[in-house]
């Protein structure tokens, strides 16, 4: 395993600088010390993404020591006190910007920097403006495992000290768990390189912390001599190895040089009083050694954000259709292939079919789908999914014929700001309704990662909105579900992402989740919880699309036409949308009604509906499908497109699905693609597993005399029967391109000689990932991209980044939309297709300028 340099938490220990005893030589290597560590801090092991691009060569590194110095000596040249007030004003100025994972915002603000709120202050919330809007989001999630530290002087390998923490007690816990680290002194093992320190990691517990004076005494005992700088640091270097890629700023370059002006502005007009000649060119000075390393710190930053911003690959496409999208000889070779005891055995698993079942049942064709010849009932609803018949996937789609346009939805495996990311072009302004469920920013949402303080979740959901605008035609509506912690939040976020949604326009709808829900979520020893609230926002409000709704008066309850939403007419003469024969018909009811209000007391919340409960798996939905029933009713028709970026247990695509909506759905979870994961002795289905069983009709078990016996489900609403076609999965992940990208060691480039050497792009000269990509000594081009990852789809790929609809695929082709044809394969393209083919995947490969 290589071992690299990890970019350690720059100024993450803060000195006071006024202390007596800091000499100008101490002040100068004090902030070269930090300034070094941001770039390459402690040699540790490891082979992760993260680590792989944060090694940033310690020859640049002085490269760039050795021009900032001379910078220094030039302007500076033997005026003492200048130059200890310099070092001692850069450490000052960078020591609030810098979190202990490197992240570059707002972090240490003294007291008096009241100046940047007067700045700032716009009647905005500030919190928002600080803290979300030079940022991206990456993640919270902690990657604890046990690693080796190593700690050592240049050139002096006999102070090495060797440390190993051993955190196998806590790297299988909750990643999103905040609790501080505990380390204890294990034992010293002798190896070949010298002692090893073993220290083991634990999570805090009734305010345990760790003793640090107990460590260095029983080390001292074991045989090492271990100094309290050293143990910190090996401290600090793991705690750094666990909270990586929090935060990314989008323009570090630029925030960081306002920041300065503005503290600069400060500290004229508060604190000095002396305007001489050559105090000005002093100050000065300060600005311009501030700006060369501001652009030396840049350029990190600013690369994180290039591998962030890039598209991803997509990888691992299978589709899921049901059989009576087959035609007989389709289904006749599907019954004798190999894959087929592996898609009985999903099915039974489901609870699709019984031990009886075998694919005789369908060799005969159509005709034999819907008998019940071994079956749990008809089985014309099956989902197939071609990952069990790759072989023969092409001829499978081909009964489908225009593939995208034939999809009923897709299911994409991937942090959703990536997946939105890449996806802009393909779904650029074509979806109606998009309905966040996000994170609630409390810590106990269940099973979903969601402890989140303030301005990271307003991080993360500002992101994602603001890219998901693009995806939203002009008429369409959004609708974040929040509850009551997160909903003052909510609104704020909406009206900075659509600023010009008036206010008569924008709507709050209470929720109201069921009958007294006790240990609900935060649940108090108080008023019992029973809403969440939902808030709607037009895209645009002169363009949106507002359906309106309608349900039956309470005397018509329990009858045939049940609670449905009723969609456009008059009061007493309206339509709803129905399947009658397989076809979606818009039929007229002549009925007493009212229109629906913004209090939603008629939908059970997901604890009293919706079970999912059989003998062989049970799922319990986070939302109910009735809400979002009424919600993509309220904005969209048949084939209208719905997004959900946070997809979770599918509740949405399932709805989607059976009201006949297009839909696509973003979830990161672990057990996406299983169909089920074992939990306490209790079978979970995931949200593939979720889709197949809508897909096979979603024939529900509800008991009687119940709370959920009352709410009818949607399936029953909708005659719904079955049948589908969708594709899913997984997106190449921004820990993924930093693992893979290359970064060399080496001298920097000058590239440019108008550009001072802090200002040139000094990545330029780095594969990244081009090395997939080898010119030969013929001249001729070899593409190694399934080196990268052996199930890339590079006919999905090119369809994203040129932002076209597929036709048709074949081995070696992609059709869109257009009539346009790509080849996929490399080994059947000729040189000119090969460079062509190059220079259409090259977002993906290499970024910079």
């Amino acid at each position: 395993m290589a071992r690299y340099n990890i970019r350690a938490g720059l100024f993450s220990n803060s000195v006071d600088i006024r202390r007596p005893d800091i000499s100008a030589l101490s002040k100068e290597k004090r902030f070269l010390d930090a300034l070094e560590s941001l770039f390459t801090g402690a040699a540790v092991e490891g082979d992760s993404g993260y680590v792989n691009l944060m090694r940033i060569k310690h020859n640049w590194f002085c490269s760039i020591r050795s021009s900032l110095m001379d910078e220094v000596d030039k302007r500076v040249k033997k005026d003492v006190s200048f130059r200890e007030e310099l070092f001692d004003k850069l450490y000052t100025f960078f020591n609030r910007y810098f979190c202990e994972s490197g992240s570059i915002y707002f972090r240490h603000l003294p007291a008096f920097a009241r100046a940047y709120e007067r700045v700032y202050e716009d009647g905005k919330d500030l919190a928002l403006s600080w803290k979300t809007r030079m940022l991206y989001y990456v993640k919270s999630d902690l990657l604890v495992r046990s690693m080796p530290v190593e700690l050592s002087e240049e050139g002096k390998p006999q102070k090495t000290r060797r440390f190993y923490f051993d955190a196998s007690g806590v790297e299988h816990k909750q990643n999103n768990e905040k609790r501080e680290f505990v380390f204890a002194f294990d034992k010293v093992e002798n190896g070949k390189e010298g002692k090893l320190v073993r220290l083991t990691v634990s999570r805090s517990q009734n305010g345990r912390k760790t003793k640090t004076d107990e460590i260095l005494g029983k080390a001292r005992k074991a045989g090492v001599q271990l100094s309290d700088e050293q143990l910190k640091k090996a401290l600090a270097v793991f705690r750094r190895q666990t909270e990586v890629d929090f935060f990314i700023n989008k323009n570090a370059r630029g925030f960081l040089r306002e920041q300065f002006d503005l503290w600069v502005y400060q500290y004229i007009f508060q604190e000095e009083t002396i305007f001489e000649e050559q105090r000005i060119k002093q100050i000065q000075t300060i600005k311009e050694i501030a700006y060369n390393v501001i652009d030396f710190i840049a350029q990190f930053e600013d690369e994180l954000r290039r591998v962030w911003e890039k598209p991803k690959f997509v990888r691992g496409v299978n589709y899921v259709l049901t059989l009576d999208k087959l035609t007989d000889k389709t289904l006749k070779k599907i019954s004798g292939h190999e894959g087929a005891e592996a898609q009985i055995k999903e099915w039974r698993a489901l609870g699709m079919v019984d031990d009886r079942f075998s694919m005789k049942a369908i060799s005969k064709g159509q005709k034999s789908l819907i008998g019940k010849d071994g079956t749990s009932g008809a089985c014309k609803f099956l989902p197939l999914d071609t990952k069990h018949f790759k072989d023969i996937e092409l001829e499978i789609l081909n009964d489908l014929g225009n593939l995208d346009e034939a999809l009923d939805g897709e299911l994409v495996h991937s942090e959703n700001w990536q997946a939105l990311n890449t996806l802009q072009k393909r779904y650029k302004e074509k979806a109606e309704c998009v309905y966040i469920d996000p994170p609630y920013n409390t810590g106990t949402d269940f099973e979903y990662k969601d402890r989140f303080q303030d301005s990271s979740w307003l991080t993360l959901m500002e992101n994602r909105l603001e890219i998901t605008r693009g995806l939203l035609k002009d008429s369409a509506q959004v609708y974040l579900q929040l509850d009551h912690y997160a909903d003052y939040l909510g609104r704020i976020l909406l009206q900075n992402v659509f600023p010009y949604v008036k206010k008569e326009d924008q709507t709050v709808i209470t929720w109201n989740t069921g009958e007294n829900i006790s240990g609900f979520k935060t649940q108090k020893d108080n008023w019992i919880r029973q809403s969440d609230k939902i808030l709607f926002f037009p895209k645009d409000s002169k363009k949106a699309k507002f359906v309106k709704l309608w349900k039956p008066l309470e005397k018509y309850k329990g009858q045939k036409i049940g609670w449905l939403d009723f969609i456009g007419g008059e009061k007493n003469n309206l339509y709803i949308e129905k399947w009658q024969g397989g076809k979606l018909e818009r039929i007229g009811i002549n009925v007493d009604s009212k229109r629906i209000g913004t209090i939603w007391n008629d939908i059970y919340s997901f604890q009293y509906s919706e079970p999912r409960e059989t003998e062989s798996f049970s799922f319990q939905t986070q939302k109910p499908e009735n809400l979002l029933r009424r919600i993509i009713q309220s904005c969209t028709h048949a084939n209208d497109t719905v997004i959900d970026l946070f997809a979770g247990t599918g509740t949405t695509p399932a709805t989607a699905q059976k009201i006949k909506r297009k839909w696509l759905a973003i979830e990161n979870d672990k057990c996406f693609h299983n169909f089920y994961i074992d939990n306490q002795k209790t079978k979970k289905v995931g949200i593939l597993g979720r889709m197949k069983i809508v897909l096979s009709g979603d024939k529900e078990f509800v008991l009687p005399n119940t709370p959920e016996s009352r709410n009818p489900h949607l399936s029953k609403d909708v005659n719904w029967e079955g049948s589908g076609f969708f594709k899913y999965y997984a997106l190449e992940q921004y820990e993924e391109v930093l693992k893979n990208s290359r970064y060399e060691d080496g001298e920097q480039l000058e590239l440019d000689s108008a550009k001072s050497p802090f200002e040139q792009y000094v990545f330029f000269g780095d594969d990244k990932l081009a090395h997939l990509v080898k010119p030969l000594k013929s001249g001729k081009l070899k593409i190694n991209l399934h080196d990268l990852y052996p199930d890339i789809d590079l006919a999905e790929s090119l369809a994203n980044v040129l932002g076209k609809q597929i036709r048709k695929r074949t081995k070696d082709t992609v059709t869109f939309e257009d009539g346009s044809t790509e080849k996929t394969d490399p080994k059947k393209m000729t040189e000119k297709e090969k460079r062509r083919f190059v220079s259409l995947i090259k977002p993906y490969l290499w970024w910079g300028e």
